[in-house]
């Protein structure tokens, strides 16, 4: 069986979020998307607890915490996609639930759409 390749998809909030990044931060960021794609695991990229199926991309610096949430689509047949939906920057490591309800919004809408 061959593995699918896989593919770090920005949609336009996340896109935005991370062309306004600090470079570090930009460079950190790629890194982790680079490792991710070749199959590592690590604390960079994990599935957040109570949510339908929403991982998060993480990265630090000495004054925030940095967030883009994602989720899977591996309906395609020669890429899985790893869709990022948004970002956040933080003071706190908390999550804010209201950032993972909206991926788990975005993440509907686009399977939604599609499947028509």
């Amino acid at each position: 069986m061959v593995k699918k390749e896989i593919e770090i998809y920005f949609l336009s909030e996340a896109e935005n979020y991370f062309n306004n990044l600090p470079q570090k931060i930009k460079d950190k960021f790629t890194i982790s998307f680079t490792k991710t794609k070749v199959g590592y695991k690590g604390a960079w990229f994990s599935k957040l607890n109570d949510s339908d199926g929403i991982f998060e991309f993480r990265q630090r610096d000495s004054e925030k915490f940095y967030r883009i949430f994602a989720f899977w689509d591996g309906t395609g047949k020669d890429k899985t996609l790893i869709v990022a939906t948004h970002g956040i920057n933080k003071k706190r490591n908390k999550t804010p639930i209201k950032d993972i309800r909206k991926a788990e919004r975005v993440k509907k809408n686009y399977f939604k759409s599609n499947s028509d």
